[in-house]
């Protein structure tokens, strides 16, 4: 079973992240194939509208820590010093690109978030053109506190500087409801009434022609483009590997290495792990 499925129903295109037994965690291969089916969804003349959405629990729970930060998958991540800032570069920049897709398709796109859409699940929920959220779901980028940047920026873009600069400087995750009174999301609606609403919504856009559909987003993304997304997205970018590579970066990377990621990512999150000085916290 493919790790993206899609699927259409008339005039909607429907691809979902399909690693449910990881909360849909990204490892190697999935940017690649969700960037592969934005391209098959974007060549098909019926599809007019895209529906985003994760199987199982979550909409997307970040890279896979087991892979990347408890092991080291295949070394991309974090390298051997001295590393190479470019090498990580490239990998970063391919996989922000592929996220990308969901901005640039020429297709409106929604995503439908349930459970969570964290560290790097954020950055593909926040590439689509709408985010409708369950109320009781969570967003954030946790490893702002360390071991990342987002690279797709778009934090800021939807929030302005300061509540971008509250969520990044704090790592919290908000829920559904709080990130749409933020203005970070569309909508949040309960639980069981999320697809519904995200399916009427896209079937009240789906009635569009196509080329108008393509116009309107094409104008609308033109604008944020002449802000400098691409130019923020590059130093993301960069900045993402210097986090991983960074004194505080190495120690968390070893740290999960000897405890387990879901220990290192709690010490993290809770604040109660020096990484500075590569112990618990006495504050």
């Amino acid at each position: 079973m493919s790790k993206v499925l899609f699927e259409k129903t008339g005039r909607i295109g429907r691809i979902t992240l399909n690693r449910p037994e990881v909360m849909n965690a990204i490892d190697d291969e999935l940017p690649g194939l969700l960037e592969a089916a934005v391209q098959q969804a974007e060549a098909d003349g019926d599809v007019h509208v895209i529906i985003l959405s994760g199987n199982g629990s979550a909409f997307c729970a970040g890279y896979d820590l087991t892979y990347y930060a408890e092991g080291n998958g295949t070394g991309n991540a974090t390298q051997k010093m001295p590393w190479d800032p470019m090498r990580d570069y490239a990998f970063m920049w391919a996989n922000t690109q592929k996220f990308m897709s969901l901005f640039r398709c020429h297709k409106p796109v929604i995503a439908q978030v349930h459970g969570h859409a964290v560290a790097g699940g954020s950055d593909i929920a926040l590439c689509c053109d709408f985010v409708v959220m369950a109320e009781d779901a969570q967003i954030g980028y946790m490893p702002a506190r360390v071991w990342g940047c987002p690279t797709t920026a778009m934090w800021v873009y939807r929030l302005g500087m300061e509540k971008a600069k509250r969520m990044l400087f704090t790592g919290d995750k908000i829920s559904g409801r709080e990130a749409c009174e933020m203005g970070l999301v569309l909508e949040a609606w309960p639980a069981e009434e999320l697809a519904a609403k995200v399916e009427a919504l896209a079937e009240r856009m789906a009635g569009v022609p196509l080329n108008q559909l393509m116009m309107q987003k094409m104008m609308i993304n033109q604008a944020i483009e002449q802000m400098g997304l691409y130019e923020t997205q590059r130093l993301a970018t960069l900045f993402d590997g210097i986090t991983r590579h960074s004194p505080e970066g190495i120690n968390f990377k070893t740290r999960a290495e000897n405890v387990g990621w879901k220990q290192a990512v709690d010490e993290r999150d809770r604040g109660i792990f020096d990484w500075t000085k590569n112990q618990p916290t006495n504050w």
